[in-house]
C-alpha cells in the first residue's frame, strides 16, 4: 500500500495563523458569483472585490495584532506602482500582510486553508501563488496534491482547482477569469516579470487582449511564498502588474515584514516541539597552524572604499593561534595583522565586490564563502564519512519505527560532484563502501544507487534553469527530478534505495522533506540567512511508512554536520534570527547608555603634608637589571618540553545540542569531547622551526629574545623531536611557552631595581574620572564630611574585594588619605609593566617613635598566599616588592581586606 501523508487539522498555532488573516476582512460582505464586464473591456470575468475602506482594514489589522501580541502598526503598509492596464497606464496601490512561520511548521498548508476560508467567509475566489523558484513551485504543488483528500473532507468538497501557469496553455487564463470556484494558479516570478514574457504579449483567443490584462480584471489575491526572494524593483513591479486586491506574504525569513498579522518565532517552534531539535557535529581542523588560512566571509563598501571580512589564524598575546575575523582593505598585510611570518606575501592587492573575491600580492585568490589553507579534502572526507556513519546508525535504530532516513548534502561546487571524478562523489563512494559492511541492510547496496542530486544551472540567456544528475543522462535525470521534487512518498519508502541527496543551492529554499535527518554542509555558509535556510530543509517533523507524523523528541533530531565549530554555527544562527526579529526575537542587549558618573579631583588635597610626603616617596621611576644563566635555563626547560603532549594536526569532530533558552536565544550544549577523524601529520611542508620560535618569542606577550644558539640547543637536546616533525608550529608554540615561563622565573628571581633620577609629576592626575555610576563609591565619612580619597569618588573593579575595601577605608579614622594609583603610574618589570593598586597614608597603630604616620602601597587580591595567584600576578607582585621596598624604601604587600592594614 502506497504511503499517504496525513494531516492534523486541529493544530492551534496553524489555526491562529488562519484566523489572523481571515479577521483582517471582518465586516466585508460575502461576494456572490457574478459576471462583470471591466471598463473598456470586451469580455466578462468573475472577479474578487473588496468593499472595506483603508481605515477599516487598518482597524482590523490593529485588532489582529493586539490579539496576536504583535506591536501595532501606525499605518497600513502598501506597495505602490504604475502599471499598464486595460485603460492605459495607471497608479495602483495594494496592501501587504505578513505571516511569519518558522520553516517546517506547515506554512503552505496554512495558506491553502486560508484561501478556502476567505472563499467561504467572504466569497474571494481568485488566488495566485507566486514563488521565486522551481524548487518552491514543486513543493507547493506537492502540498496541493497530498492535501487534496484532507481539505475536501475538512471543507465538504470546496470547489477549488489548482494548476501551474503554463505560457503554452493560455486557455488556463480564460478558465481563471471565468471560474466561479476557487482558482489557485501557481506562478514563478520569472514567468511574468519581463516584457518578453508570453503573458504580456497579445495572444490569439484572448479577444485582442494581453493575458495579463485578463488577470488584472479579476483582482486576484496574491499569496507570496518566500517573498524575501522577490524584493527587487523588477519583481515588485511584476507583482503590481497583476493588479492584486491585496497580498499575503508567507515566510520564516521576511526581509520586509509588511503589516505582520501572525508570528511563530523559531524559539516558539523549537521549544514547543513543532520542529526537530538540532544537534551540530562540527568537523574542524585542529592543532594545525602550519599553513596560512584565509576564509572570505563578506565584502562591503565603506564610502568609496571596499573592505572585506576574513577569518585568519591569528597569533594571540599568550602564544595561542586562534581563528579570528578581521577587516582588511587594499594594501593591508595579513602578516602584520596576524603577527605571523607564515602570511608573508598576503598583502591585499584587490577586493572585487562584483565578482566576490579578494586577491593577494602572491597571486592567491579567495572567493566569497570560500577558504584557502585548510585541508579541504580531509575535512570533506571526515564530514562525508561521519554523515554516512550517522545515517546508517540512525536508520538501523529507526527502521523498526517505520521511518526511512534521508541525508542532504550541500556542496561547494557542482563539478565536485557532477563529474565522474568529482572529489565529493569519489569520497562518498569510497566511504560508503568502507562503512556499509557493518550494517546488514546496506552491505549489498551499491554507492551509485543510493544517491541522487539536484542542481540549478545557468542557461544561455543568463537565467536559471533546473538540472538533475543521478550519474546518468536523459530519462534518469527526469526520474531523479520526479523522485526528489514530486514523489516524496516513493522517496520515503524502504523499497526506494536513494537515501542521500546532493545539491548546491537549488534546494536551499522551498524544498524540504520531513525525513531529512542529516544535513552535511560541504561549503562555507555565504550568509547567516543561508545558514538558517539550509537548516530549514530538515527541521520538519518526520513521518512513518503510513504517513503519520512522529512527535517523539527522542527521534526528532536533525544532525547538522558542519565545517565550523558548533559555537560559531549557533552564534551565526542566533545572529540571523536577531537580524530578522530584533528585540522581539532575542533578549534586549545591555544598554549602551547606562548612567555615567564622574569623580572629581580634590586639588586642595595636594597641599596636605601627608600627600606631599607620600608622593615624594613613591613617585620615582626605576630601572632593573637581570642576569640569565643559559645552562640553567636549558636545564629547566627540557624536562617540561620532553614530557609535553603535542598532538599531530587532525580533523576533529565535536558534537553539541542546540538549546532554545527561555530568554529566546539559541545556545550550544556540548554532548561529546573531540574525536579524531583524520590524522594530518606529514601533509604539509615543514617550516624553518627556529624562525617560527624566534617570531613567537618576539610577538607574544611579553616580547622576549634569546639567542638562536640557545633555541637550537633546546631543540637538539629534547627527546620530543617527533612532535616537531609532525606538528612544527604546535611544537614551537609549546616550547616557547615553556621557555618564557622558565626564563621569566629566572629573571624575576634575580631582578634588582635602582632609581633613574626621573619621576612621575603630580600634574599628570586628571581633573575628572568617568565611569558607570554603579561602579563608583562616593568618598565621604560616615558623618557626611569629606572622605579620605584624593577624588570625591572611587571606582572599583571587583564587587567582592575592592568595593568593600574602599568602603572600609572611608570608615576608618586612622586612614588619613588614599587613592588608586593611576593607569599611567607604571613599574617596569621583565614581564611587562605593572600598575599597583593603592597608595595609603595612615596613623601608625604601633606609635613608633619617629614614625607616627605610615606611607604604604598595597595590592588587593582575593588571597594573600602568593602561591595561590596566577603566575604572572605573583611575578609582578615580587617585582613590585623589589621596586618599592628595595629601591624606594616604601612598605609594600598584598592584602585581602582593609582589616589587614597597615
Amino acid at each position: 500500500m502506497a504511503m499517504e501523508f496525513r494531516f492534523d487539522a486541529t493544530q492551534e498555532y496553524q489555526l491562529k495563523a488562519i484566523t489572523a488573516v481571515s479577521a483582517l476582512l471582518d465586516g466585508q460582505p460575502y461576494i456572490r458569483n457574478e459576471l462583470v464586464i471591466p471598463e473598456s473591456g470586451s469580455f466578462a470575468v468573475v472577479a474578487n472585490r473588496l468593499d472595506l475602506s483603508e481605515a477599516d482594514l487598518l482597524s482590523n489589522l490593529r485588532k489582529v495584532q493586539v490579539d496576536q501580541g504583535i506591536e501595532q502598526g501606525v499605518a497600513l503598509a502598501h506597495i505602490e506602482e504604475k502599471i499598464e492596464g486595460l485603460t492605459g497606464e495607471q497608479l495602483i496601490r495594494f496592501a501587504n500582510f505578513s505571516v511569519e512561520m518558522e520553516t517546517g511548521t506547515g506554512k503552505t498548508y496554512v495558506y491553502l486553508r486560508t484561501a478556502i476560508e476567505l472563499y467561504q467567509r467572504y466569497g474571494l475566489r481568485k488566488f495566485i501563488i507566486v514563488v521565486p523558484s522551481v524548487a518552491v513551485r514543486e513543493g507547493v504543488l506537492k502540498t496541493l496534491q497530498v492535501t487534496g483528500k484532507h481539505l475536501a473532507s475538512l471543507y465538504a468538497n470546496p470547489p477549488y482547482r489548482y494548476y501551474v501557469y503554463d505560457s503554452s496553455r493560455l486557455a488556463q487564463i480564460r478558465q481563471f477569469t471565468l471560474s466561479d470556484g476557487i482558482e489557485l494558479m501557481v506562478m514563478t516570478i520569472d514567468s511574468f516579470n519581463k516584457a518578453a514574457n508570453v503573458i504580456r504579449q497579445y495572444a490569439d483567443g484572448m479577444q485582442g487582449e494581453r493575458p495579463i490584462h485578463l488577470i488584472q480584471t479579476t483582482r486576484p489575491v496574491l499569496i507570496l511564498d518566500e517573498p524575501q526572494n522577490m524584493e527587487s524593483e523588477r519583481s515588485v513591479a511584476a507583482l503590481a502588474a497583476l493588479h492584486p486586491l491585496f497580498a499575503l506574504r508567507y515566510s520564516a525569513t521576511h526581509r520586509n515584514p509588511y503589516n505582520v498579522v501572525y508570528r511563530l518565532t523559531p524559539f516558539d517552534a523549537y521549544r514547543e516541539g513543532l520542529v526537530k531539535r538540532i544537534e551540530v557535529a562540527s568537523v574542524v581542523e585542529e592543532d594545525s597552524a602550519n599553513r596560512p588560512y584565509v576564509r572570505l566571509d563578506d565584502i562591503t563598501a565603506e564610502g568609496r572604499l571596499l573592505k572585506a571580512s576574513v577569518a585568519v589564524h591569528r597569533l594571540m598575546s599568550k602564544g595561542a593561534i586562534k581563528e579570528k575575523v578581521i577587516t582588511i582593505r587594499p594594501g593591508d598585510s595579513l602578516a602584520e595583522k596576524t603577527k605571523r611570518p607564515e602570511y608573508e606575501g598576503y598583502e591585499v592587492e584587490e577586493i572585487n565586490f562584483g565578482s566576490g573575491f579578494v586577491r593577494f600580492a602572491n597571486g592567491v585568490e579567495v572567493q566569497k564563502g570560500g577558504a584557502i589553507g585548510a585541508d579541504r579534502e580531509a575535512i570533506f572526507e571526515a564530514q562525508i564519512r561521519y554523515t554516512i556513519e550517522e545515517h546508517l546508525r540512525k536508520q538501523a535504530r529507526l527502521k523498526k519505527e517505520g521511518i526511512k532516513v534521508l541525508s542532504l548534502f550541500f556542496i561547494d561546487k557542482v563539478d565536485n560532484y557532477a563529474r565522474d571524478d568529482g572529489i565529493i562523489k569519489r569520497l562518498f563512494n569510497r566511504a560508503f563502501d568502507e562503512v556499509k559492511g557493518r550494517y546488514s541492510d546496506w552491505a549489498s547496496k551499491e554507492a551509485l544507487k543510493v544517491q541522487a542530486s539536484y542542481f540549478a544551472t545557468r542557461n544561455r540567456r543568463g537565467g536559471t534553469t533546473e538540472a538533475i544528475d543521478t550519474n546518468g543522462k536523459g530519462k534518469e535525470d527526469e526520474a531523479a527530478f520526479n523522485l526528489i521534487m514530486r514523489d516524496k512518498e516513493r522517496l520515503l519508502s524502504f523499497d526506494e534505495p536513494v537515501a542521500f541527496i546532493f545539491s548546491h543551492s537549488a534546494l536551499r529554499e522551498g524544498w524540504d522533506n520531513p525525513n531529512v535527518f542529516q544535513i552535511c554542509t560541504l561549503r562555507e555558509v555565504g550568509s547567516e540567512r543561508e545558514r538558517r535556510q539550509q537548516v530549514g530543509r530538515g527541521v520538519r517533523l518526520p513521518v512513518d511508512q503510513t504517513g503519520e507524523r512522529i512527535h517523539d523528541e527522542r527521534i526528532n533530531v536533525l544532525t547538522v554536520v558542519a565545517s565550523e565549530s558548533y559555537e560559531r554555527f549557533v552564534s551565526g544562527l542566533q545572529s540571523e534570527i536577531e537580524t530578522e526579529y530584533g528585540a522581539e526575537g532575542v533578549p534586549p542587549k545591555p544598554p549602551n547608555a547606562r548612567n555615567k558618573a564622574k569623580a572629581h579631583l580634590r586639588k586642595h588635597y595636594f597641599l596636605k603634608p601627608e600627600f606631599k610626603e607620600l608622593w615624594d616617596r613613591i613617585k620615582h621611576r626605576t630601572r632593573y637589571a637581570v642576569t640569565v644563566d643559559t645552562e640553567r635555563l636549558v636545564g629547566s626547560v627540557l624536562p617540561e618540553l620532553d614530557a609535553a603532549t603535542i598532538r599531530a594536526p587532525r580533523i576533529a569532530i565535536r558534537k553539541a545540542e542546540v538549546v532554545a533558552t527561555m530568554k529566546d536565544t539559541f545556545e550550544a550544549m556540548a554532548q561529546s569531547g573531540a574525536r579524531t577523524a583524520l590524522d594530518l601529520a606529514g601533509r604539509f611542508p615543514l617550516p624553518n622551526l627556529l624562525e617560527v620560535m624566534e617570531s613567537l618569542m618576539e610577538n607574544t606577550s611579553p616580547p622576549m629574545r634569546i639567542s638562536r644558539r640557545t633555541l637550537l640547543e633546546i631543540y637538539n637536546r629534547t627527546t620530543n623531536k617527533k612532535a616537531a616533525v609532525e606538528n612544527p608550529h604546535e611544537f614551537a608554540t609549546v616550547a616557547v611557552v615553556i621557555i618564557k615561563e622558565r626564563l621569566t622565573d629566572q629573571l624575576v628571581d634575580g631582578v634588582q631595581y635602582e632609581k633613574l633620577g626621573q619621576w612621575y609629576e603630580m600634574s599628570q592626575f586628571e581633573l575628572e574620572l568617568e565611569t558607570w555610576s554603579e561602579y563608583l563609591v562616593k568618598s565621604e565619612r560616615p558623618d557626611g564630611s569629606e572622605g579620605a580619597s584624593l577624588y570625591d569618588g572611587v571606582f572599583w573593579d571587583s564587587v567582592t574585594i575592592e568595593k568593600p575595601f574602599i568602603e572600609a577605608l572611608e570608615r576608618r579614622k586612622d586612614v588619613r588619605l588614599y587613592f588608586r594609583l593611576p593607569d599611567w603610574f607604571l613599574v617596569n618589570t621583565p614581564i611587562g609593566q605593572y600598575n599597583p593598586d593603592w597608595a595609603i597614608v595612615m596613623d601608625n597603630p604601633e606609635e613608633e617613635e619617629g614614625k607616627p604616620i605610615l606611607y604604604l602601597v598595597r595590592e588587593t587580591k582575593g588571597t594573600g598566599r602568593l602561591s595561590d595567584l596566577r603566575p604572572q600576578e605573583r611575578r609582578k607582585i615580587l617585582c613590585g616588592k623589589r621596586h618599592f621596598e628595595g629601591a624606594l624604601g616604601v612598605s609594600y604587600r598584598v592584602v585581602t581586606t582593609a582589616a589587614e592594614l597597615p
